[in-house]
């Protein structure tokens, strides 16, 4: 199966639907540093820039009109993420995404597939401009397609129930032409022991025999967090401190609410990693190593988003970080891989009711506007 891939990044996603055995015909990415890091590791595919400055006929020209079977996407999540504005549709960024929406539809492939951060299931939008429900631009997104004759399913999958060494949720939507809808991602891990499947990877099995000289390319914290972090273990944060070093090393942030699980927080080599953000540094989500006194490392970064060890990430260190952070796990591209596969040849899909996807609850399409109706 032949697939187009819009806002391709690093490769992360699209590294896993190759491993599932679909072929990329076309990348698609505006960033100069992601350009360069596709054209170094895969100078063999088409890469195009701004979406904005294409359409379905330009694209089917370019690739001679070669079959299109799957149109997949992760458009600019910033304006849903739940850290952000959340301005949705009304954000330039969102706007891109409804023009995806429009060259996806158009291409008028069997599958389109659509990744995105867990705020799009409350995200609002309102076209008419009127005050808007949550859920709403998740609602929009369904209808669009849905009056294109597809079929809609969705879900908010935790990548390590498909063998990625991270808790990352994200949104996968996935949309089939004129045929019923494509059941859920089969997970082939889980952190019970309920399901038979084998258990989440840790961080230790992803990175534990890098070499340590792959590890040099990494970020640094300031001296003035090492003095804290040089008093905790592997697995402890900020709460693990005296009292008044809590007090001393968090300052006007002591007294806000939340758990602030990320300040000053030491991985745990018998978890997954928490979900890798654009920078490991950043003082409300600190990724520091489990024993030694630095952040992870590029090549720990790429390790538990599951890419190659030979890949090239191009520019600088925090660009770097950047495109590694933003990406989506290896894993979960070639879970994506095997359910379309399924689907296509009518093989039949494992039962797994009540399975837990996600840490969350109502996050399908079958019941996510029930989370808003209170």
């Amino acid at each position: 199966m032949n697939y187009i891939s819009f806002f391709s990044g690093a490769l992360g996603l699209d590294l896993g639907l190759e491993k599932g055995g679909l072929k990329p015909l076309l990348f698609c990415e505006n960033n100069k540093h992601c350009q360069a890091t596709i054209k170094a590791n895969k100078p063999e595919v088409p890469l195009i820039g701004d979406i904005r400055e294409h359409d379905a006929d330009s694209i089917l020209q370019m690739l001679s009109n070669e079959k299109i079977d799957i149109v997949v996407g992760g458009p600019p999540c910033q304006a849903f993420s739940t850290a952000g504005a959340r301005k949705s549709f009304e954000d330039e960024r969102g706007n891109v995404f409804l023009h995806f929406l429009n060259v996806a539809t158009d291409l008028a492939p069997k599958y389109i597939v659509i990744e995105n951060v867990r705020g799009l299931l409350s995200a609002t939008y309102s076209p008419s401009n009127e005050k808007s429900k949550k859920g709403s631009a998740l609602e929009y997104v369904v209808n669009f397609l849905e009056s294109k004759n597809y079929s809609v399913s969705f879900n908010l999958y935790n990548a390590a129930n498909f063998g990625v060494p991270q808790i990352r949720e994200r949104v996968v939507i996935i949309a089939v032409a004129h045929g019923e809808k494509v059941p859920y991602l089969e997970p082939t891990h889980e952190q019970s022991e309920q399901f038979g499947l084998d258990k989440w990877l840790t961080l230790k099995d992803a990175i534990s025999d890098i070499p340590q000289e792959k590890n040099e390319l990494c970020a640094t914290f300031p001296e003035k967090r090492l003095k804290y972090y040089r008093l905790l273990s592997a697995g402890q944060n900020w709460r693990n401190l005296p009292l008044e070093l809590q007090k001393e090393a968090l300052g006007k942030s002591f007294e806000l609410g939340g758990g602030k699980t990320g300040f000053l927080r030491r991985l745990d080599w018998n978890k997954p990693s928490p979900t890798l953000v654009t920078s490991p540094t950043m003082p409300a989500t600190d990724l520091a190593h489990p024993v030694e006194n630095r952040p992870l490392s590029v090549a720990e970064y790429a390790r538990i988003q599951q890419f190659p060890d030979d890949w090239v990430f191009c520019g600088k260190i925090v660009d770097q970080y950047k495109q590694i952070g933003n990406a989506v796990p290896c894993g979960l591209g070639l879970a994506i891989a095997t359910t379309l596969k399924k689907h296509n040849n009518s093989k039949p899909f494992k039962n797994l009711e009540n399975f837990p996807y996600s840490r969350y609850k109502f996050t399908n399409e079958r019941n996510w506007l029930q989370a808003f109706k209170h």
